[in-house]
């Protein structure tokens, strides 16, 4: 049972408040330590799937209250151990939240992770450089092994995501961002492969460059397949170094490969690549924003919630309609 830790921050005169609203949101355990003559500080021990559901409480309750704050932390053990609570328990309960969120991190915690993985950074640019580099040997040499090391370090990991959620919580201002760092990390990318295929000797029979030239309908089961796990387990808090490289198996080698035929002149099969990589994007998104939706990750309040909405329908109606596109012309090719 993952656990965590909700400091809650208050002025001091609304222990009795906090106490009647936390009281059938189903947490584990309680303090109240005195912070100054005029602050508050309690703790809350709760399931992991409950915290969504406590934090927006408070954030309604006491979200206007000077110096309200909430901080969650991740518990890495607690003892003694609190026992599940039996089956018949649990319908009587006034309120289920965890219903609603089960198997899920709180929204608050999946925006602050992903998010900061979207930044645009020296490290970030430095990171896809370095994973172009390897990509590019790994390819031009055939070794697989070469190339997973490249998919290892996950450059695109973060704005992809972070693009999917930003959809899924109609954030203009995580959109943005994410957008920015996507496409730069996607111009270094072809910038960097396409002056590698140039200056070397780039041999397009090659299994691993062969096999990103050619674009069949199982390569979109593949990437949507890919995208939702990736988006799944990040809702789930698994390390993010898994998800990147379910995500760079679908993204960097076929971005690679476009740069290192372009470059070496190689037009017909390189246009071949980017196809298969623009069907493995859209396919990424796509699925990372069904699965976020699935998952129930929405913004806390009724009218962002259906601002929210109405975006995601209309990213997901777009999407599909720019993947129907690119079937057509993986059909049409493919004959």
């Amino acid at each position: 049972m993952a656990l965590r830790l909700v400091e809650i921050i208050l002025p001091d005169g609304e222990e009795d408040d906090l106490n009647d609203l936390v009281k059938d949101l189903g947490i584990l355990d309680i303090w109240h330590v005195s912070l100054s003559e005029d602050r508050l500080m309690t703790r809350v021990l709760v399931q992991s799937e409950q915290t969504e559901p406590l934090t927006d409480a408070l954030e309604k309750h006491f979200g206007r209250v000077e110096g309200f704050r909430v901080v969650v932390h991740s518990i890495v053990a607690s003892l003694p151990h609190h026992k599940e609570e039996k089956e018949e328990e649990k319908k009587d309960e006034v309120q289920k939240p965890e219903k609603k969120f089960r198997m899920r991190v709180n929204r608050a915690e999946l925006y602050s992770g992903i998010s900061e993985t979207a930044n645009l950074t020296n490290v970030y640019m430095i990171t896809v450089a370095l994973s172009v580099v390897v990509a590019s040997i790994g390819l031009v040499r055939d070794n697989i092994a070469v190339i997973i090391g490249a998919m290892v370090i996950a450059p695109l990991l973060g704005p992809n995501m972070a693009l999917s959620l930003a959809t899924t919580l109609a954030d203009v201002k995580l959109a943005r961002l994410a957008l920015r760092t996507l496409a730069i990390g996607l111009l270094i990318s072809v910038a960097l492969s396409l002056s590698f295929g140039y200056f070397s000797a780039v041999d397009p029979t090659v299994p691993e460059i062969a096999s990103r030239t050619y674009v069949s309908l199982g390569d979109l089961g593949l990437a949507l397949a890919s995208g939702a796990a990736g988006a799944l387990f990040l809702t789930v808090g698994v390390s993010t170094a898994l998800v990147g490289v379910m995500l760079a198996v679908a993204l960097l080698p076929p971005l690679v490969t476009f740069g290192l035929l372009f470059g070496s002149g190689e037009w017909a099969l390189a246009a071949d690549a980017m196809l298969l990589f623009l069907t493995n994007l859209i396919c990424v998104n796509l699925a990372g924003v069904i699965v976020f939706v699935a998952q129930g990750v929405r913004p806390r309040t009724w009218w962002e919630a259906d601002k929210a909405k109405r975006l995601t329908l209309t990213a997901v109606i777009i999407w599909c309609i720019l993947l129907s596109a690119l079937a057509l012309l993986i059909v049409y090719f493919g004959e």
